[in-house]
């Protein structure tokens, strides 16, 4: 049975594992090295009758997983948008893991609520967002989205007077969602999630750029006056398009329609002057969401939903019984978001923020933008590879061509999952593909605060070796 010795045991262990882990990044393969069937022999083992020694467990479970665990804490994973995870966040998550407070109200762990309530106060001020507005802590931009729709539920069907918690969707006035035609599938998702219907999104033309134009956005609110939500975009998955906040956001006002902007990845660049402009006037939006373990490079299970109607908000998510004590003046977080039995996940935020502070903030945005644009232009310019887009953030797309005489985009699309595929097996550096446009590209991401100059040149040299065959 567990006791006090295998608990400092344990620990010690798993602490020793982890710093070999972070300091073999820069020498192990980025890509994984095993395969399905290796990794299911190894982890299969039979569940015994008698327990295991706890060190055991976690030696054994170290060996099992090699080769199985993506790096995508180093400086070269630039597939998807996936931060690291700064010093003092990844330690403040292990002392969550160790304190085991169930953050659902203020009573089960007072610090917890209160860690909440002060890191939501620096995020709306660092973003320049309503400081009315009310902060969920949710596991990720999928769940943000869906708080964040269930406000803008309430709020959209009360102007019409009812009541969807009390009286549910069935017989009310149907919701239309007028969404950027480029948007994110998690925006889909929620829809479905909050029983909206997806064929109730009508799509939003885009210009070259993945934006909306106030043409677009005019015309479908003059089509109908049903209940309406814009969902709009701050940061495309591809080109890190902005929508015109500054202009679309007073136009969904004035029409009665809720407008909630997907910031994912984007949203941070509210963090720092060089690229706070991309966002202009997003703050005349009514919700928002973001990832922390994006671009502020938490560990993950740290997504935000941010609303300026806090009533809303509220009513959508709020439980009471009597066996859970109202928190009075304290901030209960089961109030804020669509969880009950749930994870301190502010400790992480709280100890990242001070750890990089304001100007650390803008640093590593600011920072991973320009290897970015920096990947872009020196993959783009090797023999065999074209820039397909860039961007004033941080993604970007390169396609590689076909060398065969005559070559067809079908050609160019198997050379550029060929390169893919090479690169990432090289070990070097690990990169994703993506249908952009009709064509097959690579698409990179920067966002870990990991990255130098020597990754991006060490990155550029392995695509290069690649082309060269």
């Amino acid at each position: 049975m567990p006791n006090e010795t295998t608990d400092h045991a344990a620990m010690t262990r798993a602490a020793e594992h982890a710093l070999a882990w972070l300091d073999g990044l820069e020498n192990r393969p980025v890509a994984t090295t095993a395969t399905l069937d290796e990794m299911r022999r190894r982890l299969g083992r039979p569940l015994t009758d008698r327990g295991v020694e706890a060190v055991q467990v976690i030696d054994d479970l170290v060996a099992d997983v090699a080769g199985g665990i993506l790096g995508s804490q180093s400086g070269r994973f630039f597939a998807w948008v996936i931060g690291g995870g700064v010093p003092s966040a990844m330690a403040a998550d292990w002392l969550t893991t160790v304190w085991d407070q169930n953050a659902g109200i203020h009573a089960c762990g007072p610090a917890a609520s209160v860690v909440e309530e002060v890191t939501a106060g620096w995020l709306k001020d660092l973003f320049g967002l309503p400081t009315e507005a009310s902060v969920g802590f949710v596991t990720g931009t999928q769940m943000a989205h869906s708080t964040c729709l269930a406000a803008a539920r309430h709020a959209v069907l009360r102007d019409r007077g009812w009541d969807v918690e009390r009286q549910g969707l069935v017989g009310s006035p149907a919701i239309r969602i007028l969404a950027n035609a480029e948007r994110h599938g998690s925006v889909d998702r929620a829809v479905r999630l909050m029983g909206l219907g997806s064929d109730n999104i009508v799509p939003l033309a885009t210009d070259d750029g993945g934006c909306v134009s106030p043409d677009a956005l005019g015309a479908a609110l003059r089509a109908s006056s049903q209940p309406t939500i814009v969902v709009l975009q701050a940061g495309e998955l591809n080109r890190a398009g902005f929508d015109p906040f500054e202009a679309l956001a007073p136009m969904a006002r004035a029409a009665g329609a809720w407008t909630h902007v997907d910031g994912a990845f984007g949203l941070w660049a509210r963090a720092t002057a060089t690229h706070r402009d991309l966002a202009r006037g997003i703050e005349h939006c009514d919700s928002w969401t973001t990832d922390a373990h994006k671009y502020l490079n938490v560990p993950y299970d740290s997504g935000l939903a941010i609303i300026r109607d806090a009533a809303a908000h509220r009513a959508a998510m709020t439980l009471s019984t009597s066996y859970l004590p109202a928190g009075g003046a304290a901030r209960d977080q089961i109030d804020w978001n669509p969880e009950f039995s749930r994870r301190a996940r502010g400790f992480p935020i709280y100890a990242a923020l001070r750890e990089l502070g304001r100007d650390g903030v803008a640093d590593l945005v600011d920072r991973t933008c320009r290897f970015a644009q920096a990947l872009v232009a020196g993959i783009g310019a090797l023999p065999g590879a074209k820039v397909v887009a860039t961007s004033s953030l941080n993604q970007g797309l390169v396609r590689f061509l076909s060398p065969a005489p005559g070559a067809s985009e079908a050609d160019h699309d198997a050379r550029t999952d060929e390169v893919i595929a090479a690169i990432d097996a090289s070990g070097e550096a690990y990169f994703g593909g993506v249908t952009f446009g009709g064509r097959r590209c690579m698409r990179i991401s920067v966002c870990n605060w990991r990255t130098t100059e020597a990754d991006v040149a060490r990155t550029v040299a392995a695509v290069a070796g690649v082309l060269r065959g």
